[in-house]
């Protein structure tokens, strides 16, 4: 538990979010370690990912040249807040959240590609006949989902059902940025080798900015995005898909459990190897 004040508000699958009395408007955002998968939080956490989550963020909201809900100018919060905790943690405006994941796929991958198998189509959109799982996409889409309640599944939705949900305007708005943001990031993380495969995107409505389109939550992170080495992609082979980010945990844990009752602990080399992945991906992004 936080002092100094904070009091705690909400629990998520991996966040913890704290606000003051005296700061109005503002909330503290706090990464922990917890891995989730399946809508299951599993056991043990994975030592270090909320700070490399957090600082991935922090590093592409300061890139992207758009609003987003990191606070401008703040003390260090190393100086506000327990040891250990300052490096997990975002200073950001509350927002007025839009019900959207603002999904983006450049690749044709994971659950796109279930679908495009059965109907060649993703989110309602016609692809091209005769593509292969991880092929790239002729052009970047835009395929939202409707966020589900905690503990429920999100569910993929066509861009007409993000106009009832939004309205047209604020639909077309989420659509663009979205796309504008995917280019920004690809182009980026290419200088660094690697090829961002998809990502999904959080926006809210600052009340204080005239309910601006704001960026929120974590951005472009290892839990958020499917990022591939582009050098062993281009390579072929079974490895040209392996991605920076907890699918070692899903694989194993699919070929460990029948997702019923409690999930396994996760033994300490696949909680290792994860570990490596995130800091890998960090380390390569931010130098």
């Amino acid at each position: 538990m936080l002092e100094l004040g904070w009091k705690h508000v909400y629990s998520g699958k991996v966040r913890e979010l704290y606000v003051k009395d005296d700061e109005p408007g503002r909330v503290l955002v706090v990464a922990s370690d917890r891995v989730s998968a399946f809508d299951h939080v599993l056991e043990p956490a994975i030592p270090g990912k909320g700070a490399m989550l957090t600082q991935l963020s922090m590093w592409w909201f300061r890139r992207l040249g758009v609003p987003h809900h990191l606070v401008a100018a703040h003390p260090a919060l190393g100086e506000h807040l327990p040891e250990g905790i300052a490096e997990r943690a975002m200073h950001v405006h509350e927002l007025d959240m839009l019900p959207i994941e603002a999904v983006v796929r450049g690749y044709l991958v994971g659950s796109g590609w279930a679908e495009y198998r059965e109907t060649q189509t993703v989110c309602g959109l016609k692809l091209p006949a005769g593509l292969a799982e991880g092929d790239r996409l002729p052009e970047p889409i835009y395929t939202p989902a409707f966020k589900a309640p905690l503990g429920e599944h999100d569910e993929n939705i066509t861009f007409e059902r993000t106009v009832e949900l939004v309205g047209a305007d604020r639909a077309e708005e989420l659509r663009a940025r979205s796309l504008e943001i995917y280019a920004t990031a690809s182009e980026i993380v290419s200088q660094h080798g690697l090829i961002l495969a998809d990502t999904k995107f959080e926006f809210g409505l600052d009340p204080e900015d005239g309910g601006d389109l704001t960026l929120a939550d974590e951005v472009l992170t290892s839990d958020s995005s499917r990022y591939w080495d582009a050098e062993v992609y281009a390579a072929g082979g079974e490895r040209r898909l392996e991605s920076f980010d907890k699918q070692i945990v899903r694989d194993w844990l699919a070929a460990n459990w029948d997702k019923t009752g409690t999930p396994p602990e996760l033994p300490s080399d696949i909680v290792e190897r994860t570990a490596a992945r995130y800091r890998e991906l960090a380390d390569r992004i931010t130098g």
